[in-house]
């Protein structure tokens, strides 16, 4: 973290905490970044994160990536930083699918982390090798995946229950909705 950062005493103008769940879009196409899980093919997830890096890496690297659109929204840099970490998480996430009968995830509050972590006081462009990183061994994860286990099962503490398969188009939703956000 930066913490010589100019603002590193002030704390950023508070996200709405986005409480919805966010499941339905396995089921209906997004209308906000048009994405539509359905389409998704697993076997293509691995290829579709190495795709999407390039366009983060740029993202980050604007001069205006420090920048919220709006007091309330976050800027590239903290979509990007939440991103590496969802990488993070999901490849977890994977992991234990894979290798445990049933696993219940931990839970996750990404708003606090963003403030724990404090995203917005990040530098862009070790955000950017970080979430390169992170992308890299989440694609590898799900390359790992082998026909027989992309439907094992795995659940969040709050009672939704996913596959691997899945918990993978829910993943990628993510990665692409937020490149939505921050128009990239």
């Amino acid at each position: 973290m930066d913490t010589h950062h100019p603002d590193a005493t002030v704390t950023p103008p508070a996200i709405e905490p986005d409480a919805k769940d966010w499941t339905w879009v396995l089921t209906s196409r997004c209308p906000e970044c048009g994405f539509a899980a359905s389409d998704v093919d697993p076997g293509g997830i691995a290829g579709t994160v190495r795709d999407l890096v390039p366009r983060w890496v740029a993202a980050l690297h604007r001069e205006d990536a420090r920048e919220r659109p709006a007091p309330a929204v976050w800027s590239a840099l903290e979509y990007g930083a939440h991103v590496r970490d969802v990488h993070r998480l999901f490849d977890e996430r994977v992991r234990l699918m894979v290798e445990q009968d049933d696993p219940l995830f931990a839970d996750w509050d990404q708003d606090a982390t963003a403030l724990a972590e404090r995203y917005d006081l990040q530098d862009p462009v070790v955000v950017a090798e970080e979430l390169v990183t992170a992308a890299d061994a989440t694609a590898a994860r799900f390359d790992a995946v082998t026909d027989e286990q992309w439907e094992r099962p795995g659940r969040r503490s709050n009672g939704s229950r996913f596959t691997v398969r899945t918990l993978g188009q829910y993943f990628l939703h993510d990665v692409v909705h937020h490149l939505h956000d921050v128009r990239a």
